[in-house]
């Protein structure tokens, strides 16, 4: 498996998403906690997709204001699917939550009180070791507690499936997750089947024209999307919530104008966490619970 490839600082990240233009050439990213900087990666087994794959990515480069440079080379082709594996180890979440890799579920030591949340995510977003996913998770654990059981959950761009299955395992008795990509819906299957609890997932976009009215609301809704998503579709994603929304995939430097976006259609913030470069919200909708 052959690749272009540069490093960037985190705040980057997101925008160089938001502006990549490499047509079937996908655009994807990880980064090591113990490091300052993110690594960007195209990857491509046609050599001749090279000169395609570094313009893209500079191109998005240029347009974000980045000066990185971009490398090519070569994965050997056992190793580039499981090279996420190096930087998913067990982690302890809030109060009550344990995310463990599949391939630690039967060494892992986390204690007895903690609720083990045992994930997968191949090519699928979704560890606990990102800030965003970090939050949400605190958050999810923290209003099962004042909720209660039986509630209803809503993933949206579920990714490995992860804040889902936490919502289940905490309590939440109706839970359902979507994401545009058929990959990390098999994938947040998957890992529901593994933990043994019942989500329904599908493959579903936000921002279809003219937007399909959903068929019901939530108690509570996880949005963990970029930043600039969550203004776009803020009336399509408020139509989904009956009581609480997270909000969460946002560089700390534009949560203000996503808090405006939702405080003008009725949710008023009711906390916020920052971790790193990232801020995720917990809106109320006005007279909801």
């Amino acid at each position: 498996m052959l690749f272009a490839g540069c490093s960037v600082p985190e705040r980057f990240v997101n925008p160089l998403f938001e502006v990549f233009d490499g047509g079937d050439l996908i655009l994807s990213s990880w980064r090591d906690i113990e490091k300052a900087e993110s690594d960007l990666r195209v990857y491509f087994e046609d050599a001749s997709r090279s000169a395609d794959a570094v313009r893209a990515l500079e191109d998005a480069l240029r347009v974000v204001g980045s000066d990185a440079r971009v490398e090519t080379g070569e994965l050997p082709d056992e190793d580039w699917k499981l090279a996420y594996r190096r930087h998913f180890k067990t982690e302890l979440i809030g109060r009550r939550l344990a995310t463990v890799p599949a391939w630690e579920a039967d060494t892992a030591e986390i204690g007895e009180d903690r609720v083990r949340i045992v994930v997968d995510p191949g090519l699928a977003f979704g560890t606990g070791r990102h800030e965003t996913t970090r939050a949400c998770l605190e958050y999810i654990d923290e209003i099962s507690a004042d909720i209660g059981k039986g509630r209803s959950f809503l993933d949206m761009g579920c990714g490995s499936g992860i804040l889902s299955i936490a919502a289940a395992k905490l309590g939440f008795a109706d839970v359902e997750g979507f994401d545009v990509d058929q990959v990390a819906v098999d994938s947040a299957l998957e890992n529901a089947a593994r933990n043994g609890v019942e989500v329904r997932y599908r493959r579903f976009a936000l921002g279809r024209k003219p937007a399909l009215a959903p068929e019901r609301t939530y108690d509570l809704v996880a949005a963990n999307i970029l930043g600039p998503l969550l203004i776009r579709f803020a009336d399509e994603i408020c139509a989904y919530v009956r009581g609480r929304l997270v909000v969460s995939g946002i560089l700390d430097d534009i949560y203000e104008d996503v808090l405006a976006a939702y405080a003008s259609r009725g949710f008023r913030e009711v906390s916020r966490k920052t971790i790193g470069e990232w801020t995720t919200g917990l809106l109320e909708k006005e007279g909801g619970r």
